[in-house]
């Protein structure tokens, strides 16, 4: 198959699978998520992955049942049964199925939905143009949610004026992107936003962190304002898709591009972790 989906047992074509409207993710986008990639088969950073789907699951109250090895069995025979050995693997858990109601359905047993699609990781030698938009979010941006619609929006906004992607900004200060995390080179540090409760946990951020501190370079996990972005030697973007490609625009002006060698050295680093984990199963 070219598309597979699973939804609470039942394995088919992602275009055939169908699911409940009485899903509590239809009606209040009650649920989380969790996407990665898999290369020759071998999914990256699973565990890492699974390690943010339980925690989001835990702090919205998500009964979620499964056993960690039941969910990769899973995964690992949908990416098996596609067409495609590079995909994108995605899944949500949501409340479970219930009529209508604000309050949680008593006994909820939590729905599992699954995808899996033939997806190649964005190339990060192709330097990125941005935008940057109000970040009018809630408090809960450490949980991966379905509530999305303001990055939907902010997203829209930075295609519709040419862009890659749009920068969130509260109070003067960056926080992260539409559908990534941002960071910034200057001086030769490495300078993050905070894991609090404004910005997602990005596993492939935690990793541009381990990285440098492996290569020797120095980190500071603090926020940054725009003015810092606009000035900093190198703005680098980040997701489970993009392993960190670097800025050359935001808002109509070029940023970046004045340490590449440091850039590089973290670009190549993350690479070889890529091939070096996904080598075989």
């Amino acid at each position: 198959m070219q598309n597979v989906a699973y939804y609470n047992g039942k394995i088919s074509a992602l275009e055939e699978m169908t699911v409940s409207a009485n899903d509590r993710g239809v009606y209040f986008g009650d649920g989380v998520y969790e996407a990665t990639y898999s290369v020759n088969g071998v999914i990256f950073a699973l565990d890492d992955h699974l390690d943010r789907f339980y925690n989001s699951c835990r702090l919205l109250k998500i009964n979620a049942e499964w056993k960690r090895e039941e969910l990769k069995e899973i995964f690992y025979k949908l990416v098996d049964l596609c067409d495609e050995k590079d995909t994108c693997i995605y899944w949500q858990a949501t409340r479970g199925t219930a009529k209508r109601a604000h309050v949680f359905p008593e006994d909820a047993i939590a729905n599992l939905l699954v995808t899996v699609r033939p997806h190649s990781l964005a190339d990060t030698t192709k330097r990125l143009k941005l935008i940057t938009t109000p970040d009018v979010r809630y408090y809960l941006c450490n949980i991966k949610t379905l509530n999305l619609i303001p990055n939907v929006m902010a997203a829209q906004s930075a295609k519709e004026a040419g862009c890659n992607e749009a920068v969130f900004v509260r109070d003067g200060y960056v926080t992260e992107c539409s559908h990534c995390n941002i960071s910034i080179l200057k001086d030769g540090v490495f300078k993050t936003a905070p894991t609090n409760e404004l910005i997602l946990p990005g596993i492939t951020r935690a990793h541009l962190v381990s990285i440098c501190k492996e290569l020797g370079i120095p980190v500071l996990e603090e926020p940054f304002t725009v003015k810092e972005m606009m000035e900093a030697d190198e703005i680098i973007i980040s997701s489970s898709s993009i392993h960190g490609a670097a800025a050359e625009e935001i808002d109509g002006v070029k940023v970046g591009g004045r340490d590449t060698e440091t850039y590089e050295k973290i670009r190549l680093a993350y690479k070889k972790k890529l091939e070096r984990e996904t080598k075989s199963r």
